[in-house]
C-alpha cells in the first residue's frame, strides 16, 4: 500500500519460469499489496513457480497474446480493489524496483499513465538494446507522435502504470490481443486527454531473455502504426474507429480464455 492506495503489480507472462523469481524477489517489499500474473498458455512450469512465490495466477486455457494477458491482469486489479496497477514484465527485463516510483507517480502526481521510457538518458545502447531495435523504436515513435498528436518519449516501454480511473474508462475488452495493444492504450489515452508522465527507466538486455522473433517485430510495427494511423482518422474527426470510442467494452466484459485462478 501507498499512502493508502491500494497497488498491484500485474504481470503478463509465458514460460516465464526462469525469471520470475527474480523479477518477483526485486519488487521493493512493502509496496504491492497484491502480484497478478497472467499465464498466457504456457508449458513450463510458470503457474507452479508463481503459485510458489505467493503470485495469484489467472491461466489462459491457450495462447492468446500479450494484450490478452494485461486485460486478464487489469480486470483482476480492478475486482480486487487496486487503485493502481503496475504492469512489471516478469522476464526481468526492466527494473521492478523502480515500481513504487512509478505507483507514487499516479497517487501523487495524478497521472493517468506513468511511462518507464529506456530513451530519455539516452542509454539504451549501453543497456544492450541492439542497434536495430533502438532505430525501429525511434523510428516508431516519431511516427506515432506525429499521427496522434503526442509528445511521448518512447511508445515501445512494456512497463507501465495505471490509475484506476483509467482502467475503468478506457474500452480495454475492444483492443488487440497482440503486442500492439499497448500502443493502441496510449493511442486512447492521448485521444481523451488523460494525463501521462514518464520516468528514466535503464535499458536492461541479457542473456537468455525472451526477445521478439524477427517476422513477430515486422507484424507488431506494422500493427502500431495502424493503431496509430485510426487514432490520427479519429483526431482529424475523419472517422471515428469503434477500438477509439469511449463508450466501448469495459474491462469487466473481458473473460476469454481464463480456465483457471490459483494464489
Amino acid at each position: 500500500m501507498l499512502d493508502g492506495a491500494t497497488i498491484a503489480v500485474t504481470m503478463p507472462g509465458l514460460n516465464v519460469a526462469t525469471t520470475l523469481p527474480r523479477t518477483v524477489e526485486a519488487l521493493p517489499q512493502g509496496y504491492a499489496d497484491m502480484i497478478l500474473l497472467a499465464d498466457d498458455g504456457s508449458t513450463d512450469d510458470t503457474v507452479e513457480v508463481g503459485t510458489n512465490l505467493g503470485v495469484r495466477v489467472f491461466s489462459h486455457s491457450r495462447n492468446l497474446g500479450y494484450g490478452a494477458g494485461q486485460k486478464t491482469t487489469y480486470r483482476e486489479a480492478l475486482r480486487l480493489g487496486a487503485d493502481v496497477a503496475v504492469m512489471v514484465h516478469p522476464d526481468y527485463q526492466y527494473k521492478p524496483e523502480l515500481m513504487p516510483v512509478m505507483a507514487s507517480m499516479v497517487v501523487h502526481g495524478g497521472y493517468d499513465i506513468v511511462l518507464a521510457s529506456r530513451m530519455l538518458d539516452g542509454g539504451a545502447l549501453g543497456g544492450g538494446m541492439p542497434l536495430w531495435k533502438l532505430a525501429a523504436n525511434r523510428f516508431l515513435t516519431h511516427v506515432e507522435n506525429a499521427l496522434l498528436g503526442g509528445h511521448v518519449s518512447e511508445y515501445h516501454t512494456g512497463y507501465r502504470a495505471f490509475s484506476r480511473r483509467l482502467l475503468e474508462e478506457l474500452p480495454m475488452a475492444e483492443l488487440s490481443n497482440g503486442f500492439h495493444f499497448d500502443t493502441e492504450v496510449l493511442a486512447l489515452a492521448i485521444l481523451h486527454r488523460y494525463k501521462i508522465g514518464e520516468i528514466s527507466c535503464p535499458a536492461h538486455y541479457f542473456d537468455g531473455m525472451q526477445t521478439m522473433p524477427a517476422d513477430v517485430g515486422v507484424r507488431y510495427g506494422l500493427g502500431c502504426l495502424k493503431a496509430a494511423g485510426l487514432g490520427a482518422l479519429h483526431r482529424l474527426g475523419v472517422a471515428r474507429p469503434a477500438c477509439y470510442d469511449l463508450t466501448g467494452p469495459k474491462l469487466d466484459a473481458w473473460t476469454e480464455g481464463v480456465e483457471a485462478a490459483a494464489s
